[in-house]
């Protein structure tokens, strides 16, 4: 059957992660991140987020990250966790709230970013109009699990069923946050550092960070001082499932990416 790494081609992750419209779902992820003050603060004081090659490497190396988890071989999620773990484990930051250093790797910080990349693939996914039966989102969460345990956290220790995500969150909602030394995502978008060759997309960048935005629960968007109607709700599933349709009627060979297209020759088989 092959060596398919920690998900499979049985799995819900491989059908929902290989769709285009997953990058607003990426976004989503790092809003939800960046409210947890530790979590926010581990990142602020460990990388030049405003310097171009720094947070382009960065990014880079965070999509390759999500790529090689999401579709590599056993061995190859292995060395990229180890290689993630050792950097968070070496890396302290200092919480001025109080006056304390801690290590990146602390399972509380990891634990909501956990939950927050599974809440956002799945929120949007599902807004979107990607397919999912309430017995596959469940699934889904169960299925990331294994993609807790890669970065060092206990598989119990985190949400395996969409009720226990929606728990949880809740329950963390009273320490969530945007740090005052944090600059707004909103406004970083305007002036986001990319290289020379994709100069072209930055005028679109601030368009698809206030969808993001829009994606966000209620009361996520009010911490970052934004609107939270109803309206704006509606304004983000409709323009979620527009440019969804939009998207899919590119012919795969160009849509998807060539993981995303083994992982889908696989499913299919």
């Amino acid at each position: 059957m092959g060596d398919h790494g920690i998900f499979g081609p049985r799995s819900v992750t491989w059908r929902v992660m290989g769709e285009p419209i997953l990058l607003v779902g990426g976004i989503r992820a790092l809003l939800m991140q960046g409210l947890h003050p530790r979590a926010m603060r581990g990142v602020l004081q460990n990388s030049a987020l405003m310097d171009p090659h720094e947070a382009w490497s960065r990014f880079v190396r965070t999509t390759e990250f999500v790529r090689v988890r999401t579709y590599g071989t056993d061995a190859e999620v292995e060395r990229a966790g180890r290689r993630v773990r050792k950097i968070h484990h070496n890396l302290t930051a200092y919480d001025p709230d109080t006056g304390s250093t801690f290590h990146l790797d602390e399972p509380d910080a990891l634990r909501w970013v956990h939950v927050g990349e599974v809440d956002s693939y799945l929120s949007v996914a599902r807004r979107a109009g990607v397919r999912l039966t309430d017995a596959e989102a469940d699934a889904f969460v169960a299925e990331w699990r294994r993609a807790a345990e890669v970065v060092g956290l206990k598989a119990e220790d985190v949400p395996g069923s969409v009720a226990e995500l929606r728990d949880y969150i809740d329950a963390a909602r009273p320490g969530l946050r945007l740090v005052p030394e944090a600059a707004h995502p909103l406004r970083l978008s305007l002036n986001a550092p990319l290289p020379p060759r994709l100069t072209p997309l930055r005028p679109a960048l601030p368009a698809l960070t206030l969808l993001s935005f829009a994606t966000l629960p209620r009361w996520a968007r009010r911490l970052y001082g934004l609107p939270a109607t109803p309206v704006g709700d509606l304004w983000a599933t409709a323009t979620l499932r527009t440019l969804h349709t939009g998207i899919g009627l590119v012919p795969g060979d160009v849509l998807y990416s060539p993981a995303a297209r083994r992982a889908r020759r696989l499913m299919a088989a």
